[in-house]
């Protein structure tokens, strides 16, 4: 059996603890691989690597980390097809979808090919009578990322790409449900030139989370996850000092004006809803139709379209979306789908016992469509995280406008209409931290940054963009004075002004 190992600089010899999780195959349910369960001691392996390494590494000038981003972007342009098949067989998601997934990650590091720029500081000259002002942006020292199955390969890739870049030493401790491809990037971070002991890979579950958040040589950590977690991780990390921007769960909603293209809202929602199983934090799960008479010209155009969804082996190129991460996974997805029946939702396609021929144990679930949901429903509250797209009905734009705004999380949302002052109106007044307008998976471009609002995102902060460049750094502030002689120190002992 194929055993994943952690990335340790100082190497992995005598770090076995005997603890190990199975990696499954989603399209066959078949075990793939083991991967080590780490503790403390592979922890503090890694962080003396990283001790070791980074002052050098912050000292290497910001056009030299710079290069080393170049040539990491490169290098996995080139291993595109390896990463993303190797994503797939762990994670399920088909292979376009995991090519984005990869892709999204690499814009952060192209991003950061910025950082001589990004990482400059301000200067004053002549604050006061011979005294100049300046800062500049120093990285944290040590940082860790704590990243989730769903997006093995760029979540991690925004996390570790803006702080290397800027100058810190990285530990990535991944899923442990699909660990090869961080695994990798660990490899061809090293092939770009980064030098050993800057990137390392920790495998692990709650012991090593625990370990992270409690080491006092971590001075920030990065979380995606579901909110429970995120919490938990944020309030840990907090009182053991370190900075902390934990990104939590979602429960987006789209909402559909009278005037939207209904046509295009269709074909949105079908990707939005059930891309990568809706295995996303940013998958548009609820859809909120203004007025009865939408909301029956929506549900007449879902129902085809949802139908003829083809659900398929990750290397299937005519699937649209693949399995489920796990079989408890599945599972769970299947309880809310009855949960929500017996609430009262009606349900208009049921995703449950779907089975795709001659892979009859794998974590397959067809699309399922349920209307008539309230927001009282705890399917409604709660995230499912699966092919599962719920209707909520609202009578008029102040109903619709209030349901993201008063749900638990706020993640994302979408407005769908050719209203420009409907649409102005939401994004201005929607409680939600990412719109969008007939966008149905508003993810920002790299030069911006992600991040939710309420339950979805604890911490200051947001990931990547301006964002990111200040969270992985601090800013110091110099304020520098030259005496051209003669000076007697007669005011020492009042607080200086620069009048």
């Amino acid at each position: 059996m194929r055993l994943i190992d952690h990335v340790i600089a100082g190497g992995t010899a005598g770090l076995a603890n005997g603890r190990r999780a199975a990696v499954m195959d989603p399209n066959t349910g078949a075990q793939q691989a083991e991967v080590v369960l780490g503790a403390a001691d592979a922890l503090e392996r890694a962080v003396a690597a990283a001790r070791a390494a980074q002052p050098a590494w912050a000292a290497t000038n910001p056009q030299r980390r710079a290069r080393v981003m170049f040539e990491f972007k490169r290098l996995c342009e080139a291993s595109m097809d390896e990463l993303a098949l190797m994503l797939s067989r762990e994670h399920g998601k088909v292979i376009a979808d995991s090519k984005g997934d990869i892709q999204r990650g690499l814009e952060v590091v192209e991003f950061v090919c910025g950082v001589p720029h990004l990482q400059k500081g301000e200067y004053t000259q002549g604050a006061g009578p011979g005294i100049d002002v300046f800062s500049m942006r120093q990285p944290i020292g040590i940082g860790a990322g704590i990243t989730p199955f769903n997006f093995p390969a760029m979540i991690p890739l925004w996390m570790g790409a803006v702080a290397l870049a800027v100058g810190n030493a990285f530990i990535l401790k991944p899923s442990e449900r699909d660990p090869s491809v961080p695994n990798r990037i660990a490899e061809l971070w090293r092939e770009a030139g980064l030098p050993e002991g800057v990137f390392q890979v920790v495998h692990g579950d709650k012991e090593m989370v625990d370990a992270i958040l409690d080491h006092p040589a971590i001075g920030a950590v990065s979380f995606v996850g579901s909110s429970d977690i995120a919490n938990y991780v944020y309030q840990r990390g907090a009182a053991a000092g370190k900075r902390v921007q934990a990104m939590g769960g979602a429960k987006n909603h789209g909402i559909v004006m009278p005037d939207a293209d209904l046509d295009q809202v269709v074909n949105d929602l079908c990707g939005a809803a059930f891309g990568s199983a809706g295995e996303r934090c940013m998958a548009l799960p609820v859809v909120v139709p203004v007025g009865e008479d939408t909301a029956e010209r929506l549900r007449a155009k879902l129902i085809p379209a949802i139908e003829q969804l083809k659900v398929g082996v990750s290397t299937d190129p005519d699937a649209q979306y693949g399995p489920v991460v796990t079989a408890q996974h599945k599972a769970t997805i299947e309880r809310w789908i009855q949960t929500a029946i017996d609430e009262g939702s009606e349900l208009v396609i049921d995703g449950r016992g779907f089975a795709l021929q001659g892979h009859e144990q794998g974590y397959f679930l067809g699309p399922t469509l349920l209307d008539r949901v309230t927001p009282a429903m705890a399917s409604y509250h709660n995230e499912i995280f699966g092919p599962v797209l719920q209707i909520v009905r609202a009578k008029d734009f102040e109903e619709a406008l209030a349901l993201p705004s008063q749900h638990q999380y706020g993640n994302g949302v979408a407005i769908f209409t050719r209203n420009g002052h409907a649409a102005r109106e939401f994004a201005s007044r929607v409680q939600v931290g990412m719109v969008g307008v007939n966008v149905p998976i508003p993810v920002p471009v790299a030069y911006h940054s992600f991040g939710g609002w309420k339950r979805s995102g604890f911490g200051d902060t947001d990931q990547y963009g301006l964002d990111g460049i200040r969270f992985w750094t601090r800013a110091k502030k110099v304020t520098a004075r030259w005496p051209d002689g003669g000076f007697d120190g007669a005011n020492a002992f009042v607080i200086p002004t620069m009048g």
